[in-house]
């Protein structure tokens, strides 16, 4: 059985006056599609023998990189996620990837 956190959800509680809160929740700014540095690889392991195009290198917001995630699945027909600051997407497909990235701006883009 897995151990709870004591203060797993970041409340503090203080009688000291003088305690000075700070909050940083500054988001990730996205670098403009030229500054990305995408990677894209092909893997299988642990996958049960399946492949999957793994795109990687996004510097930015979870959002943004959610929105190049569903337009990559579309464009490519196939299904795919996005997991640790990386795209997934179901089968080879890193000529449809790296076209599409090329075509929309993101030109330092490179296959591993």
């Amino acid at each position: 059985m897995a151990k709870k956190k004591l203060y797993d959800h970041g409340i503090v509680y203080s009688t000291d006056p003088n305690v000075i809160i700070s909050v940083d929740e500054e988001e990730n700014k996205t670098l403009p599609p030229k500054e990305q540095l995408f990677s894209i690889k092909l893997d299988a392991k642990q996958r049960g023998g399946k492949m999957v195009t793994l795109v990687g290198g996004f510097s930015g917001a979870a959002a943004d990189l959610e929105k190049i995630g569903k337009e990559l699945k579309s464009y490519c027909g196939t299904g795919g996620s996005v997991k640790n600051n990386e795209i997934l997407i179901q089968g080879d497909n890193r000529e449809k990837i790296l076209k599409w990235l090329q075509n929309n701006g993101y030109s330092k883009t490179r296959k591993v």
